[in-house]
C-alpha cells in the first residue's frame, strides 16, 4: 500500500519520516510513504491516475483548497474550513478531510489546555481558518484575529459563521495585546511575528501555539517561554495531524511514540549541505 505528501515545494517535508516510522512500528511492512511534488493544476489528473494500492494523500501548500474540488466527498469540517489537508480512498472514491484543526486541538490538549475563554489568532490566512475551527473546541467567548489586511478578516467571516465561532477583527498594529488571551495561536509566516517578541506581555498561565517549527524556537516562542507561558510548536501540530492521517489511511491505531521519536530525531538533524558547484 502507498501514501504520500503532495505539495510544491515538498522536498523539505518531514511527513515521510513520521508515517514510515509508524508503519514500521505497527508492523505494516508492505506500506510506503513518499513526498511527491505536485501543483494545483496537476492535482486532479494526479489523483485520477492513482491505482488501488494508494490509500491516502497528505496535502500541503498550495493544494489544500484545490483538494476540495478534486474530492468525490468532503467531510463537514473540511467543507466549513474550505480546506483539506487529507484525501482518503474509499473504494473507488476519494474523501477530503481536515486533520489540521483537530490536530491543533490534540496538541493543545497535550499541553494541558481544556478550555479557553479568550483565544487570539495572529494572521488571517489558511492556517488561521484551522485555528478558528480548533478554537471552537475550547469554547471561547470570542476569537480575536489580528491581521495585516482588514479585508482578510472579512474573508474569515464565512468560515467563522459556518463553525459557529464569534470572531473579532483587530489591527496588526495592536497585535502585542494578544498576550492578554488565554491562548495565542500564531499562524503567520516566518519572521512576521518576530518584532512582537520584544513588545508582547505574556501571562504566566497563558499558552502560545506557534505553527512554525523551523527555525526553532522562533523569537516569539522564546520570549513566551522565558515569561513562563506554555509553548506548543508546529512540530507538535505536524505530529498530531499525522497521527490522525495515519489512522485514516491504515485503519489501525497509530504508534504515536515511535512516530514522535522519529520526528524529533529528524528535526534535530541538520540538512545536508548543497553539492559543490562544478569547476569551470
Amino acid at each position: 500500500m502507498r501514501a504520500a505528501v503532495l505539495g510544491k515545494p515538498v522536498a523539505h517535508s518531514l511527513s515521510p519520516v513520521i508515517h514510515n516510522a509508524g508503519y514500521a512500528a505497527a508492523g505494516l511492512h508492505g506500506w510506503h510513504y513518499t513526498a511527491l511534488e505536485c501543483g494545483e493544476a496537476e492535482l486532479a489528473d494526479f489523483v485520477r491516475r492513482l491505482g488501488p494500492e494508494w490509500s491516502g494523500l497528505s496535502l500541503t501548500m498550495p493544494l489544500k483548497a484545490a483538494a476540495i474540488a478534486v474530492a468525490d466527498a468532503v467531510a463537514p469540517l473540511a467543507a466549513a474550513i474550505g480546506a483539506a489537508n487529507t484525501l482518503v480512498r474509499q473504494g473507488d472514491a476519494w474523501r477530503a478531510e481536515n486533520t489540521d484543526a483537530p490536530g491543533m486541538v490534540d496538541a493543545l490538549r497535550g499541553a494541558g489546555v481544556a478550555m479557553a475563554a479568550h483565544v487570539a489568532v495572529l494572521g488571517a490566512g489558511g492556517t488561521a481558518r484551522a485555528a478558528i475551527a480548533a478554537a471552537r473546541e475550547l469554547d471561547p467567548a470570542a476569537v480575536t484575529v489580528y491581521a495585516r489586511r482588514r479585508e482578510a478578516i472579512a474573508e474569515l467571516a464565512n468560515v467563522a459563521a459556518a463553525l459557529g465561532v464569534r470572531v473579532v477583527g483587530a489591527d496588526w498594529a495592536d497585535a502585542a495585546l494578544a498576550g492578554d488571551a488565554d491562548v495565542v495561536v500564531s499562524t503567520v509566516p516566518s519572521g512576521v511575528a518576530d518584532p512582537l517578541a520584544a513588545t508582547m506581555r505574556w501571562r504566566r498561565d497563558g499558552v502560545l501555539f506557534d505553527a512554525l517549527y523551523h527555525p526553532w524556537p522562533t523569537p516569539l516562542a522564546a520570549a513566551a517561554a522565558a515569561a513562563g507561558a506554555r509553548v506548543v510548536s508546529g512540530l507538535d501540530l505536524l505530529l498530531a495531524q499525522a497521527i490522525r492521517q495515519f489512522e485514516l489511511f491504515t485503519g489501525v491505531p497509530a504508534p504515536a511514540e515511535a512516530m514522535r521519536t522519529a520526528l524529533l530525531a529528524a528535526a534535530a538533524t541538520p540538512p545536508p549541505p548543497p553539492p559543490p558547484s562544478p569547476s569551470i
